[in-house]
């Protein structure tokens, strides 16, 4: 029923671009928190970015701040990851994940664990 779904991976060389899309559906999108993450083959999980569709805070890992830009589109349920100046160190499988923010506010926005809901994962591979 609550479902999310990744889109937008795929390959691209070194120092592009790509864009990748969370749909959400089954889901009260406005008290939402929508997270991004990433792992890599035989890495852990990474915790990228966090946007709160209640009141539009916005987190960045300090790998990714400056590169990828997050953003929530209300009308169509979407979060979206922006990622410029792709290396290669960021190939990996990205995942979406949604948590209730009334709960993530003020705590940890990097942890897996808050998060309730996850996407199948997109990957994305970047060549140098």
């Amino acid at each position: 029923e609550e479902s999310l779904v990744e889109s937008g991976g795929g390959l691209v060389q070194a120092g592009g671009s790509l864009r990748l899309s969370c749909a959400a559906s089954g889901f009260a999108f406005h008290d939402l928190a929508i997270g991004w993450f990433r792992q890599a083959p035989g890495k852990e999980r990474e915790a990228l970015s966090c946007v709160s569709n209640v009141d539009g805070t916005k987190y960045y890992a300090d790998s990714v701040k400056g590169r990828f830009t997050i953003s929530s589109d209300n009308p169509k349920d979407a979060v979206y990851l922006q990622m410029n100046n792709l290396k290669p160190e960021d190939t990996a499988v990205y995942y979406c994940a949604a948590a209730e923010w009334r709960f993530l506010r003020g705590g940890s926005w990097y942890e897996g664990y808050e998060y309730d809901e996850w996407g199948q994962g997109t990957q994305v591979t970047v060549s140098s």
